[in-house]
């Protein structure tokens, strides 16, 4: 999968879970600051983007994260890891 289609997926979770506007959904944007997604929701988060790594998801791995870029960033690398 690549950079662009996880951050088309990523865009839609965050539309349809957290109901943000995709005109404020970026790559730039921080997760806490413009988008609203605390801790709580970042757990949610994780848990809807489980399925992208067939459940192998360690939610260490998205301890530096802060902007939807580094949500590509992590998942990206942890996909190709795993293959």
């Amino acid at each position: 999968m690549t950079k662009n289609e996880l951050f088309d997926r990523i865009s839609r979770i965050l539309q349809d879970t957290f109901e943000i506007d995709p005109a404020r959904i970026t790559p730039e944007a921080h997760l806490n600051t413009d988008l609203d997604i605390d801790s709580i929701d970042a757990v949610d988060l994780i848990v809807q983007l489980k399925p992208l790594l067939g459940g192998r998801l360690q939610p260490d791995a998205f301890k530096s994260v802060r902007t939807v870029q580094d949500v590509v960033d992590v998942l990206h690398g942890l996909i190709r890891e795993a293959a």
